[in-house]
């Protein structure tokens, strides 16, 4: 016996069937391509720096915001050091023995965002980011719009620190949680200290791509 839409299907006895009502979730879609709603959300975030493209670091998508720090990398151009993602070699950085020797941070990280359909996927990609700096979420507002967020993510986020940016159907977007700044964080740890050098060498990548444009413009 086919089932109407909406209903779930339950049988009882040999053939007697009846059906309960059943709900299902609409699927909640973004309005733009992630990098743009992260370009946009940045700025209510208060952060300062450059969007790098999306990456994926210890298995989740975010995009990583950062800045150079002119000293440290006239430092590392001085030394010769381009970016090292090695983190074998990274984590060797932070041995007593070399700690002096080893290379500046050359880059501010100002934060790091993850763009999701639904706050626990997003929770999960920034959460353990949080812990060492501000961590953000880009959801689409209607996701926002329920008992589950307020009742469920809120409080979390909050704890956590996170801030939330929403984007309504037509991608205008709205700051509807800043990051919070009593959060507790970690000190730096060979983790932070290898995504900075991951972070660098995209940077680089970015100015780099940046000026060869330019250059064709010019041209």
């Amino acid at each position: 016996m086919a089932v109407p839409p909406g209903q779930t299907a339950t049988t009882s006895g040999s053939s007697g069937v009846r059906s309960i009502p059943g709900r299902t979730a609409p699927r909640l879609e973004l309005p733009s391509h992630p990098a743009d709603l992260a370009e946009r959300a940045v700025p209510l975030l208060g952060w300062q720096g450059t969007v790098l493209p999306q990456l994926t670091l210890f298995g989740r998508r975010v995009f990583v915001v950062a800045r150079l720090r002119p000293d440290a990398h006239a430092e590392r151009i001085a030394m010769g050091l381009r970016p090292v993602t090695d983190r074998t070699t990274v984590a060797t950085w932070l041995w007593p023995e070399l700690e002096r020797s080893a290379p500046p941070p050359a880059v501010h990280i100002a934060g790091v965002l993850a763009v999701a359909r639904h706050w626990r996927t997003g929770m999960a990609a920034t959460v353990p980011f949080a812990r060492y700096g501000e961590a953000a979420l880009v959801l689409p507002t209607a996701a926002a719009m329920s008992h589950d967020y307020v009742d469920n993510f809120l409080p979390r986020a909050r704890m956590y620190g996170l801030g939330v940016v929403t984007a309504d159907e037509v991608a205008n977007l709205d700051l509807d949680l800043a990051c919070g700044d009593d959060r507790l964080t970690l000190g730096e740890d060979a983790v932070w200290r290898w995504v900075h050098e991951v972070a660098y060498e995209q940077l680089l990548a970015c100015e780099a791509a940046g000026f060869a444009a330019q250059g064709m413009r010019n041209d």
